[in-house]
């Protein structure tokens, strides 16, 4: 019988992390790493990524400055990406945005970059990756949702209608490509502090009102989200598909 401790080791495996610079995604790359996976960072901010990867191992970590939104960039991107370890078994998509517009004032330009950078990005990226991990017979597709997926906040009709597609496309991707032993899941993170919900964090009794909607009575801390991250990364998820997991205390079940 296997050792279970085996299932999260990612020893031998190669993970692209986007949105690594800062926020969940930089935690993400180094959970990944931590669990033994040679790590691609990818964003825009070349400073912060040379951060990250210096904290790294050495060996397991390299970054590519990309913004992944812009498609053009799509076919240097994977090349960049597959140049220092390989082709990827694990894609994490963590970059995101959300403009906080008005549904009265929610702009062309708003809207069109929302969709993208949230939902198209992850799709053709994960299209253009999925050639070797079918290959391989094994690969994790890992997306990020939002409790904006089924809820509807103010100031979030692009960003939420982009992230109830991330649950859809969800499901469509098990659909697609886990009959070759990829899996395609999502994390659906409550309140946790990032870059993207600086504002929340920086209003007390906001944080606190969001905090007592849950079941747990906190926000989430950014170690909230290794187990689940590296469940959904790892083997031990192997009979896992389609799903979105809620990391939010509880926040979607009251």
């Amino acid at each position: 019988m296997a050792d279970p401790r085996d299932l999260f080791d990612l020893s031998g495996r190669v993970a692209v992390v986007t949105g690594a610079s800062s926020g969940l995604g930089r935690r993400a790359a180094q959970v990944l790493s931590w669990a033994g996976a040679r790590v691609v960072a990818v964003a825009r901010r070349e400073d912060k990524l040379r951060e990250l990867v210096s904290g790294l191992e050495d060996d397991r970590a390299s970054f590519v400055v990309s913004d992944v939104a812009d498609r053009g960039q799509l076919p240097s991107l994977i090349q960049k990406i597959s140049e220092p370890f390989g082709a990827p078994d694990i894609v994490v998509h963590a970059a995101g945005i959300n403009t906080r517009q008005e549904a009265d004032n929610v702009t062309h330009e708003g809207w069109d970059r929302t969709l993208e950078l949230n939902l198209s990005a992850p799709f053709f990226l994960s299209q253009a990756l999925v050639g070797a991990m079918k290959e391989n017979g094994w690969g994790r597709i890992v997306n990020f949702a939002s409790l904006q997926t089924t809820r509807a906040f103010p100031g979030g009709i692009a960003y939420g209608a982009s992230k109830a597609g991330v649950g859809q496309m969800t499901r469509a991707m098990a659909e697609a490509w886990s009959r070759y032993g990829i899996t395609a899941n999502a994390i659906g993170p409550g309140f946790f502090p990032t870059e993207l919900t600086k504002s929340v964090f920086l209003d007390p009794e906001r944080a606190e009102r969001n905090a007592a909607q849950t079941c747990m009575g906190r926000n989430g801390s950014l170690e909230d989200i290794d187990g689940p991250l590296l469940f959904l990364s790892s083997e031990a998820s192997s009979f896992v598909t389609g799903q979105v997991l809620m990391v939010d205390g509880g926040y979607t079940a009251k």
